[in-house]
């Protein structure tokens, strides 16, 4: 992601509101209990599948992993702490 130089804050949410919106709707009307084959890769089990909410579940925590990321990238900056 490269935020353009014209960009602005409302630009930013506005792209980010389809993608929001598409993700609560898959949440309220997924069977949360189906499974689904995951893909061939090194660090997948052959055959493994997961839950539509392990899959859900690992997307949450992918997503406040790199949002820490970002939160110690904007700490070194700007030096405010928001824990403490």
């Amino acid at each position: 992601f490269r935020m353009a130089d014209d960009a602005t804050l409302a630009d930013l949410l506005a792209r980010y509101a389809a993608p929001a919106a598409r993700t609560d709707e898959l949440i309220t009307t997924l069977d949360l209990d189906a499974s689904h084959p995951l893909p061939v890769a090194p660090w997948f089990e052959p055959g493994a599948s997961w839950s539509v909410r392990r899959t859900l579940l690992h997307v949450i925590g992918e997503t406040a992993q790199h949002a820490g990321h970002a939160d110690i990238i904007r700490e070194s900056i700007d030096g405010a702490k928001t824990m403490g």
